[in-house]
């Protein structure tokens, strides 16, 4: 299917590796022009040159998210640097938060932290360049979630709070933008193959049940009705298409990206 993404102002927060860095290079390979976000320069520079090398522009800016004059000063050097537009928002930039803590036990600042950053940031963001969108009559907002923020999870309250308030960000703004040609819509993904599934995730469960490895990787898949883990390719593919015009009736919506967990 073909996108049409060719040449579009994409903004990306957290480009720097595993997801952002897939939904990066994803967006680069449809023939998108660029603005790769984040705190740390030096990670995103490796990602940009990358895709620059592929012949796609690509412009890094310092930006913390949880900082407004941060987003509008990275907004406006976007907006200096592709001729004013601003045609996709891609936000995929956020924490953890406190794991295995139950909620009385997560403190104040922990539960700040996560709720900055994952709500917060995204608000900052959004605000940040439905401006240019609105004055455009379109444009393209893909927030990403996390399936906690669906279903709940014991231990990780701080966490699906923030994607939970996320999900209320999304449709509200969904609402309010719709008028005005603007898409609104949140990918949710559930676990994903990678560093932190093989060396955090995997390990944990084995030590605790008392198997392989390999047997917690099946273990694990096992809760999926398609009984495999995500990648970061499903998600980059799940953005792409959200910011596509094939969407262009879709918004305000939850997209679970996770083998069929959240939902069942």
């Amino acid at each position: 299917m073909e996108l049409d993404l060719k040449g579009r102002v994409v903004v990306i927060t957290g480009p720097a590796k595993g997801m952002g860095a897939a939904v990066t290079r994803a967006f680069a390979a449809e023939g998108a022009r660029l603005s790769l976000l984040g705190r740390d320069i030096g990670a995103i520079t490796p990602v940009a040159d990358e895709v620059r090398a592929a012949g796609v522009e690509a412009e890094i800016f310092a930006c913390d998210i949880t900082s407004g004059a941060d987003c509008e000063a990275a907004i406006a050097g976007t907006k200096a640097a592709f001729g004013g537009r601003i045609d996709v928002l891609v936000n995929v930039a956020g924490g953890s938060g406190p794991i295995g803590k139950a909620g009385w036990q997560t403190t104040e600042a922990e539960f700040d932290e996560i709720v900055d950053l994952n709500m917060r940031g995204c608000f900052n963001t959004m605000k940040a360049v439905t401006p240019a969108m609105i004055a455009q009559r379109s444009g393209k907002i893909v927030n990403v979630g996390g399936t906690f923020g669906m279903r709940g999870r014991a231990g990780r309250m701080a966490y699906s709070a923030s994607k939970w308030g996320l999900r209320g960000m999304t449709k509200s703004f969904a609402l309010e933008v719709g008028p005005y040609g603007i898409n609104v819509n949140c990918v949710a993904p559930g676990m994903i193959e990678g560093e932190r599934f093989r060396t955090k995730v995997v390990p944990e469960m084995a030590r605790r049940l008392g198997i392989s490895e390999a047997a917690a990787v099946e273990r694990h898949a096992a809760d999926y009705a398609l009984r495999r883990v995500s990648t970061d390719i499903d998600v980059a593919n799940a953005c792409l298409f959200l910011a596509s015009d094939r969407a262009r009736q879709i918004t305000g919506v939850d997209l679970p990206v996770d083998g069929g967990w959240a939902m069942l």
